[in-house]
């Protein structure tokens, strides 16, 4: 049996109880809690760990005692055990079900008949057994004590279900708890002032934390409280400005959700997208600083839906809500006709994508029209959006055009005359962590329809629509439901509880600890588990590179994009070099990354520099956690400034840069699509030109992602030559490219 230290035991029941005024509700719950039935532990995560085979202390007395084992006559009784119901069923009293039974006897049984002496004690009840002095059933005890040699936890049952425990998390935060937090919740759609609101009573405070979901976010808030007078701090993942020059904290700061502090006291607090508090991944931000926060106001802004909830979740706090229900203070509507064609666009619009590959295409054909486009996606870096907003709402800019992705549903003020949806699915991750394409919600569709005709901006009304007519009776269906109330807020395992884990469970992957922890941990109907897959990802990338727990865990919650295959062989790199305990250097990153870098010559080059923009974020953001082992952060933010410029100058030239990747889709998709439609019409015998198969197959491939511009020139290489040694006939290479075109929309269609 382990015990926990003292320390961790200490931390642990102060996770669960705490002295306040106000502490009666949580207590009731706490202790009602404690009455469900334990969660039944998923026994496919327990991984058996490998034990030594050194012989034992008292080396061969049991052979000299009694006489030595016969292997087979050995191995028909362990068989027999093996089969005997009852020993099945008193394992599994003990935690051993069929599966943990089946692995510990084969365990079992490979450390009896291949260990060159077996300890006395097991030596001697088994010859007994094989002697017929003794009963089969005597093999259980020592059975069972090799069992919970390969599997540790089966000894430490109750206390990993204590660490694991998250129900009442309320009661994680006893400084919160002892104070009476006085809740208001500001309620309303997009562009109705409810943030405003919230804003102007946290800059009249003495001090305040300002928690937003993006950088950018935090950055206005920054820049809008020091322009108001007020001093503030800014803080996010991968930054800390003071206003100080001496470093002296403000009274003010802004920062993104993850990074508030809830230790610190301040007289208010702003928590921003409340309604984020149920994202399957990120939610449990917004838990953390609702429940731990230390304000004497607490200020959340969000949409109708969370009311309810936010209530019923303080109620468990014994804490009031106060809410303030706004209006949107400028109206959109939903026009009765969609754009149809790119040449019906106006100044003011705003093409809303859910992928790069559709943003890249519709630049491209709206320049080709002679019109100038802004473009807006997720990966590209703050100070590239800021860049591209401005230059769109800019009135003495000739660009009036915006293409951009869900990305502009938070934190960019855009002047909106008209949103266009140029799709209404999108891809998503569901609570399994499974990628798959959904229709979006009425919050999401609210969210963006919501950036048109804002109050700041010069157009006082909006107008919302799709640029496929099929799509608009969607929409009006989508916006006409009321948002989904929200029922569930997500939690995340801590550090301290993953330590407590890793103390009982010492040679289980950090991966294996958190899925262990998962399965056994219990939540009230309040709360949900966020998905930790990509916790989990960085772990085992990182799992062969020797690290402390405490390391290893920062190292798997930094925030980077996994499809980002440069930017995961980075973070193996910084874990590596961390590990040898050599500091990062300036020096180190720049011949890593291969600064000085050019200006992108086509769309991948500027995919690959918007991933270099990632590794020095990532870099930033590991710095303010090792601060001796990423020294040069001056250094590195400067030459990601330089990098921000050199990536805004693509973005600007981001139509000769498509045309560079791909000559071969110069024309305009309607053009393709008609060719594509004429050639269907044909009879199946008579085949169509190589030119116009290229132009139509190779811009379906390209966009679905199944050729990259560089296989493409060569399919066209070798196409070229097979036609030449064929006379024109359709090679076999057009017939794999057909064959992989048609797998490809057979995959796509599962």
């Amino acid at each position: 049996m382990r015990f926990l230290p003292p320390a961790l035991i200490c931390g642990h029941f102060a996770l669960h109880y705490h002295h306040s005024r106000n502490n009666f509700t949580s207590d009731f719950l706490s202790l009602f809690s404690f009455s469900v039935p334990p969660k039944a532990p998923d026994t496919s995560l327990f991984v058996p760990v490998s034990l030594k085979t050194d012989d034992p202390a008292d080396g061969t007395v049991g052979a000299e005692l009694t006489q030595p084992l016969d292997k087979n006559e050995l191995l028909k009784v362990l068989n027999k055990f093996y089969k005997r119901k009852e020993m099945q069923k008193l394992a599994a009293d003990h935690g051993l079900d069929a599966r943990l039974f089946h692995q510990a006897f084969i365990s079992f049984r490979k450390y009896v008949l291949e260990m060159t002496a077996l300890p006395a004690d097991l030596h001697i009840i088994l010859s007994d057994i094989c002697c017929n002095a003794g009963h089969i059933d005597d093999i259980y005890p020592y059975f069972m004590r090799h069992a919970k040699q390969i599997f540790p936890m089966l000894d430490c049952m109750d206390d990993l279900r204590k660490i694991s425990d998250l129900r009442v998390p309320a009661n994680w935060y006893p400084e919160a708890r002892a104070i009476q937090r006085k809740v208001v919740f500001h309620s309303g759609p997009t562009n109705s002032g409810k943030t405003y609101h919230a804003i102007q009573r946290y800059l009249a405070a003495k001090s305040g934390v300002y928690c937003g979901p993006l950088k950018l976010l935090a950055h206005e808030i920054f820049e809008k409280s020091n322009g108001a007078g007020v001093p503030c701090d800014l803080v996010t993942g991968e930054e800390r400005t003071f206003v100080d020059p001496e470093g002296r904290a403000a009274g003010h700061v802004a920062c993104t959700i993850e990074m508030c502090s809830v230790n610190t006291p301040y007289e208010v607090a702003v928590i921003d997208e409340i309604q984020m508090i149920r994202d399957p991944s990120r939610g449990w931000a917004w838990t953390r600083a609702l429940l731990g926060l230390c304000a004497e106001e607490i200020h959340v802004c969000g949409e109708a839906a969370a009311v309810d909830f936010i209530r019923e979740l303080m109620y468990t706090t014994g804490e009031e809500v106060e809410v303030h229900t706004y209006k949107r203070l400028t109206p959109f509507s939903v026009l009765d006709h969609a754009v149809e064609t790119l040449d019906n666009l106006r100044p003011g619009d705003c093409i809303v994508c859910f992928s790069k590959n559709d943003i890249y295409s519709l630049n491209r054909q709206i320049e080709a029209r002679g019109q100038e486009c802004a473009v807006i996606y997720g990966s590209l870096p703050p100070g590239t959006k800021l860049s591209q907003a401005k230059k769109f709402n800019d009135p003495d800019d000739p660009c009036k055009i915006l293409v951009a992705t869900d990305a502009i549903g938070m934190g960019l003020n855009l002047s909106i005359r008209r949103i266009i949806f140029n799709s209404l699915v999108k891809p998503n991750i569901n609570e399994k962590g499974e990628k798959q394409m959904e229709t979006i919600s009425t919050s999401q569709a609210l969210q963006i329809a919501g950036r048109a005709g804002r109050f700041s901006s010069v157009f006082k009304e909006g107008e919302v629509t799709t640029m496929h007519r099929d799509d608009l009776p969607v929409l009006k269906e989508i916006l006409s439901h009321s948002v989904d109330p929200i029922e569930t807020a997500g939690l995340h395992p801590t550090a301290e509880q993953i330590e407590m884990f890793a103390y009982q469970l010492p040679d289980a992957t950090l991966s294996n600890l958190v899925d262990i922890f998962v399965s056994l941990s219990q939540v009230d109907g309040l709360y949900f588990v966020c998905n930790i897959d990509d916790f989990k990802f960085l772990a085992d990338m990182i799992q062969h590179i020797p690290l402390n727990l405490r390391s290893r865990y920062v190292f798997c919650t930094a925030p980077i994009n996994k499809k980002q295959p440069f930017v995961c062989t980075s973070f193996l790199k910084f874990a590596r070099q961390f590990s040898r305990d050599e500091p990062l250097t300036f020096d180190w990153v720049c011949r890593h990354i291969g600064w000085p870098l050019a200006a992108p010559r086509n769309i991948k080059d500027l995919v690959h520099l918007e991933a270099v923009h990632d590794v020095l974020d990532l870099y930033l953001w590991l710095s303010y956690r090792f601060m001796d082992m990423f020294p040069d952060t001056a250094a590195i933010r400067g030459i990601q400034q330089e990098l921000d410029n050199i990536i805004q100058q693509g973005v600007r030239n981001i139509t000769r840069l498509i045309r560079a990747s791909d000559p071969n889709l110069s024309d305009p998709p309607e053009q393709n699509a008609a060719a594509a439609a004429g050639s269907r019409s044909r009879s199946r015998g008579q085949r169509s030109s190589a030119g116009t198969m290229e132009k139509s197959l190779a811009s379906r491939l390209v966009k679905d992602g199944l050729l990259t511009p560089d296989l493409l020139k060569q399919l066209q290489r070798e196409w070229s030559k097979s036609l030449r040694q064929e006379g024109g006939g359709q090679s076999l290479l057009g017939e794999e490219l057909n064959n992989k075109s048609i797998k490809g929309k057979r995959k796509n269609k599962k």
